[in-house]
């Protein structure tokens, strides 16, 4: 009995690779193996991104509640703390949306807090 492949199968997987290696350099756009390579390592990185990106922000986020915060003779961990004993909860995401662009809101902010 003959030996049974499904190519259909095969050629599907390949060109859904070489698909997602689109816009690559060099061999790494049409060349299985490379492409088949290249794909997963990236694959690899986005998941990983995905996560640091997250840190990244907040770290952003911080740096800039801190540059508004000292503007006005605050330091961003003493800012913080007494963020937490007036019981103002608002997250970093929004304290640096209005450090940046709305500063006169975040110096009543301050205000409120000294």
């Amino acid at each position: 009995m003959p030996r049974s492949v499904n190519s259909v199968a095969k050629r599907a997987r390949r060109k859904k690779i070489l698909k997602l290696a689109k816009g690559y350099f060099g061999r790494r756009k049409n060349v299985w193996t490379i492409a088949k390579n290249a794909v997963e390592k990236a694959m690899l990185y986005a998941y990983r991104d995905r996560r640091n990106k997250k840190r990244n922000f907040r770290s952003l986020w911080i740096m800039r509640i801190n540059a508004g915060a000292r503007q006005h003779g605050m330091s961003y961990s003493e800012f913080v703390y007494k963020l937490k004993q007036k019981n103002i909860e608002l997250n970093r995401k929004v304290l640096a949306d209005l450090s940046m662009n709305h500063p006169l809101a975040f110096e009543a902010l301050i205000k409120k807090l000294k």
